[in-house]
């Protein structure tokens, strides 16, 4: 037991004897510390105050700022905000962006006001700063997504600022079309919106045009010219009508005459031809351009030539010797279309489509002269030309008439010398008849079809198979080129003659 006892009291003993050395330990620290005076080295007249050790911070506790946070709003949208501590003050770098409103002790309303940036500082009675945002108004863009996501799922929408930028994809040019009208109505504007939407695949359209066209002209003359000289004394009569025909403006051929009569006696001359014709024509005009182009792009196909026409004089001040200035006309086929490839497979098409060819039916004459005895004559053809322009909406596949035309032009006149002519079977001397008959009929048929590319060997070029001709069987046999098998062409495996099937008992 005393055993015992002895240890006990040696572990009281031990916790007292480490008690006082870390109490003597510490008050050594703290006189040892720089800028601690004890009482012993103090004046012993007036005593200095203790002043606080200077480690450069002020004596004024202060507390760090808060850290700021980012903070996205609409236009004329709110949020409500919970402040850690009481606040007393709140600064806004711009009103106009967005507004403060301290409605408690430790809460606030922030509401946007228009596109832009700017932060928001709220401070306690004490001047501390309790809570810091950087706001960003932003246009509410939920409704245009939801919007978005129901018509045109692959595009989205961002704000830019005070603008807008469409992104992703769609299938044809029209639906980007779309989603940019909308974004510009939801911005005031479509220079706000940077469409960045990408046409997956464009489809390519080949269109092809078929301008049909068939004439018939029907001309029927019979008439007669006649030419009188006659003499009384010295006076002199003269009578002629060469040219009868006041519809088609002259015979059909000049010198069409099947007979002639004369009559002289004395001071009378008198002579008469007689001119029959019936004239017959037919036209048939076929054009059948095709071009291919991208969806959305515009394409143009030309086939033809130019012909000169006078377009002036130039005329040398000392020679006063004068040239024909001469400019060119175009003629012959062209196309011009710019196809959109629409949902459902439909096609929409601005075609412009010309048939044009010389005539000279309305051809007239320049006569230019070079010198005091001889000039130079000019003849400048007419042009005949069938246009169409329209705006047409077809599917794949599908044709349309995109133009046509039924005309028929009917003349008929009768020429005589008055009084004679109603003379009966004589009066048909004195008369001319005159009959032209034109019909036309017009066709232009459009088809648009979506392409794409095949290999080159699945194509056929119009001078396959074509061979110019030897000399000995031009010579010879009249043979102008020789056509062989085309490789790439496979042709049709002739049937075998005879009954093929099963064999019914």
């Amino acid at each position: 037991m005393k055993y015992g006892d002895d240890r006990t009291g040696l572990r009281i003993r031990g916790k007292r004897a480490g008690s006082f050395w870390t109490g003597t330990m510490l008050m050594l620290g703290l006189l040892a510390a720089p800028g601690c005076v004890s009482a012993a080295d103090a004046p012993v007249g007036d005593q200095a105050p203790m002043q606080a050790p200077d480690l450069g911070v002020s004596p004024v506790a202060t507390i760090a700022p808060a850290r700021t946070r980012f903070l996205s709003l609409g236009i004329g949208k709110s949020v409500v905000i919970d402040l850690p501590r009481e606040v007393k003050d709140v600064l806004v770098a711009d009103p106009k962006i967005a507004n403060a409103v301290i409605r408690s002790a430790q809460r606030a309303y922030i509401i946007g006001g228009q596109v832009g940036q700017t932060n928001v500082v709220f401070f306690a009675a004490d001047g501390q700063q309790v809570a810091s945002y950087d706001i960003a108004v932003k246009r509410d863009l939920n409704g245009m997504r939801a919007a978005l996501r129901q018509s045109l799922p692959g595009v989205q929408i961002e704000g830019v600022g005070d603008s807008v930028m469409l992104t992703g994809s769609v299938s044809s040019p029209v639906e980007a079309q779309q989603a940019g009208d909308v974004a510009a109505k939801l911005v005031g504007g479509s220079d706000k919106v940077v469409n960045n939407i990408v046409v997956r695949g464009r489809d390519q359209v080949m269109l092809k045009v078929v301008v049909g066209e068939v004439r018939r002209d029907i001309v029927k003359q019979l008439g007669v010219d006649l030419s009188a000289s006659l003499n009384a004394g010295t006076a002199v009569v003269n009578f002629n009508n060469s040219n009868p025909f006041s519809v088609s403006g002259g015979p059909i051929v000049g010198s069409n005459g099947l007979g002639v009569a004369g009559l002289a006696k004395g001071v009378a001359t008198v002579s008469a031809t007689m001119r029959a014709m019936e004239s017959a024509g037919v036209m048939r005009t076929l054009a059948e351009p095709s071009l291919t182009a991208i969806s959305g792009e515009s394409a143009t196909f030309i086939a033809g030539g130019e012909f000169p026409i006078p377009a002036g004089y130039s005329c040398d001040p000392v020679t006063h010797v004068c040239t024909t200035q001469v400019t060119y006309k175009k003629f012959g086929i062209s196309l011009n279309f710019t196809p959109v490839v629409l949902s459902e497979g439909r096609i929409s098409l601005r075609v412009m489509t010309e048939v044009s060819e010389l005539s000279n039916t309305n051809s007239i004459t320049l006569t230019q002269a070079v010198s005091s005895t001889s000039s130079n004559s000019i003849t400048i053809p007419s042009v005949q030309t069938r246009r169409a322009e329209t705006t047409l909406e077809i599917p794949s596949g599908g044709s349309m008439a995109m133009a046509g035309l039924i005309q028929q032009q009917t003349k008929q006149a009768i020429n005589g010398l008055p009084g004679v002519d109603q003379v009966p079977i004589i009066g048909a001397l004195f008369r001319s008849q005159d009959f032209v008959n034109n019909e036309t009929e017009l066709m232009v048929i459009v088809t648009p079809y979506v392409v794409r590319a095949v290999a080159q060997k699945e194509l056929a070029r119009p001078d396959d198979g074509f061979a110019p001709a030897s000399d000995a069987q031009t010579a010879l046999l009249g043979r102008m080129n020789r056509l062989y098998g085309i490789t790439r062409r496979v042709d049709p495996i002739n049937g075998t003659p005879g009954d093929f099937g099963f064999i019914i008992d």
